[in-house]
């Protein structure tokens, strides 16, 4: 075992762990962060996926000891008020069905906006690719991303 300290939401976390351990189980079971999912195990889902220092990544298959002082953000971090304009417009558009998959969803989609704050259809298909959603509101995810960037658009001009 050997004792990690991770900044996660822009709060240093400690957690004692084998090295190989992976992120999610960090989060999930020894920080109680569980609105990261695991999906696969393998990192092909999504469902599982943070930031690292703005990168969407599947924590599924980091290795917690490869982490360093790097900045970790969770879903529980997007917005501590969860009024990312993809919360709001996933609450709006009803996006989810059984929502296991949207944490995941959302993460990856804000990294997205964060590079492309208006994209079309193929640069949101081609950002989502990866992410599976089983209940297959892929038509509803991208109306989403679309809504979520109108949101952030009128948040921009009213500053």
């Amino acid at each position: 075992m050997s004792k990690y300290t991770l900044n996660i939401n822009g709060q240093a976390k400690s957690v004692e762990l084998v090295p190989d351990t992976p992120l999610l189980w960090a989060l999930r079971d020894s920080l109680n962060l569980v609105g990261t999912k695991y999906g696969c195990g393998v990192g092909q889902c999504g469902a599982c996926t943070v930031h690292i220092d703005g990168v969407a990544t599947r924590s599924c298959i980091i290795p917690v000891s490869s982490v360093g002082q790097q900045k970790i953000t969770t879903i529980e971090g997007l917005d501590p008020q969860a009024s990312h304009p993809l919360q709001t417009a996933w609450q709006e558009l009803d996006v989810p069905q059984c929502g296991y998959c949207q944490s995941g969803q959302i993460m990856t989609a804000a990294a997205l906006l964060k590079e492309h704050p208006q994209p079309s259809d193929a640069e949101i298909d081609g950002a989502m690719g990866g992410n599976l959603c089983r209940c297959a509101t892929y038509l509803r995810i991208r109306a989403g991303i679309h809504r979520a960037a109108e949101i952030a658009s009128q948040q921009k001009a009213k500053k």
